[in-house]
C-alpha cells in the first residue's frame, strides 16, 4: 500500500508539470502583446517597456517558464497586475468561502444521492425508482446558475427565508454562516447529486443481483442491513470514483455559483481576474484548482482498499 501510494504520488509530478506548462502558456496564447493589453491603450512606450520588464517578457520563453515554475514551487505565484499584491495572498484570502461551498455542496450531494440511488435500486421499476431517476435527469440537465436563480426566487424573494447573496465567515457565527451558505451549496449540491444518484443506482442494481445478496435475504436479514452492510460496501468503489470525478464539476460549478450568489471566493476571484485580464491571478488560481483535483483523485485511488478488501496494492 505504501509503495503504491509513493508511486501514485510521484506520478503526479509529470502531470502537474504539464498542467503548469499549459497554464503558463495561457498568457502567451492570447493574441497581441500581453504588456500592451494590460497597460491599456493610453499607456506610453515607457510604461509598456516597464511592464514587459516586470513580467519578464523580455526574456526567452523557456527562461520565463523556469522562473515561474521555480517561484510556484516555493509558493510564489507572482504579483497581481491589478492590485499589486502577491497572488498567493489573494488566493489564501479567498480560500475559506470556496472550501466551505465545495464541502457543503459535496456533503449535500452525498446525503441526497447515495440514499436515493440505493432506494431506487431496491425498488427498481417502481414509482420511487422513476421519481429518483426523474430527479437525476432534472438535476443533471439544468444549469447550476438557472437552479441558483430559481432557489433565490423561491427561498429569498417569495418566502424571505434566506439571504439573496453574500457570504459570512464562520467567525461571525455559525448561524449567519449557514444561512448564507445554504442556497449556493444546495444549488451546486443538487446538480452533483444527480450524477452520483444514477451511478449509485446502477452500481447497487449490479450488487443486488449477486448470489450473496439473495442468500442474505433468504437468511432473513433486515432490509437496512442488506442494503448498507452488504450492498453499499460492495458497491462503494464506483460510487467513490464518481464522487471524485464529480469534484471536477464542483470546481467548474464554484466559479458560476460564486458569481450568482456574490460569494468572494476563488471562483469570483477568477471571474474578476478574467474581466481585468489579470493573467498572474488567472494562472495561479487555475494551478491551485488543478493541484486540488489531482490530490483528490489520488485520495480516491488510495481509498479503494478501505471500501473493498479484495483490492490490494
Amino acid at each position: 500500500m505504501l509503495a503504491y501510494a509513493l508511486r501514485r504520488l510521484l506520478s503526479t509530478i509529470p502531470v502537474m508539470a504539464i498542467v503548469a506548462l499549459l497554464v503558463f502558456s495561457l498568457l502567451y496564447l492570447t493574441p497581441g502583446d500581453p504588456a500592451v493589453v494590460l497597460a491599456g491603450e493610453q499607456a506610453s512606450e515607457t510604461d509598456i517597456a516597464r511592464l514587459r520588464t516586470a513580467m519578464a517578457l523580455d526574456k526567452p520563453y523557456a527562461e520565463r517558464f523556469l522562473i515561474w515554475v521555480g517561484g510556484a514551487v516555493r509558493g510564489d505565484l507572482g504579483v497581481s497586475v491589478f492590485s499589486n499584491r502577491p497572488v498567493i495572498e489573494l488566493i489564501v484570502q479567498r480560500l475559506e468561502p470556496t472550501v466551505a461551498l465545495t464541502l457543503g455542496s459535496l456533503l449535500i450531494a452525498i446525503v441526497l444521492a447515495v440514499p436515493l440511488g440505493t432506494l431506487a435500486a431496491w425498488r427498481s421499476g417502481g414509482a420511487l425508482d422513476r421519481i429518483v431517476m426523474g430527479f437525476a435527469v432534472f438535476g443533471f440537465s439544468i444549469p447550476v446558475f438557472v437552479l441558483g436563480y430559481l432557489l433565490i426566487i423561491l427561498f429569498s424573494v417569495h418566502w424571505d427565508l434566506l439571504p439573496v447573496q453574500g457570504y459570512r465567515p464562520i467567525a461571525y457565527g455559525v448561524g449567519p454562516f449557514l444561512e448564507h451558505l445554504a442556497l449556493p451549496a444546495l444549488s451546486l449540491g443538487i446538480v452533483n447529486a444527480a450524477l452520483i444518484a444514477r451511478i449509485t443506482r446502477a452500481s447497487m442494481l449490479d450488487v443486488l443481483n449477486q448470489d450473496y445478496m439473495r442468500t442474505a435475504r433468504a437468511k432473513g436479514l433486515s432490509t437496512s442491513r442488506i442494503l448498507i452492510r452488504h450492498g453499499l460496501r460492495n458497491a462503494a468503489v464506483p460510487i467513490v470514483t464518481i464522487i471524485g470525478i464529480g469534484f471536477a464539476m464542483l470546481i467548474s460549478g464554484v466559479v458560476v455559483t460564486e458569481t450568482v450568489f456574490n460569494i468572494p471566493g476563488l471562483g469570483r476571484l477568477t471571474v474578476d481576474a478574467i474581466l481585468r485580464r489579470d493573467y498572474p491571478v488567472i494562472q495561479g488560481v487555475i494551478l491551485v484548482f488543478s493541484l486540488t483535483y489531482v490530490v483528490v483523485n489520488l485520495l480516491v485511488d488510495l481509498s479503494y482498499g478501505l471500501f473493498d478488501p479484495r483490492i490490494r496494492y
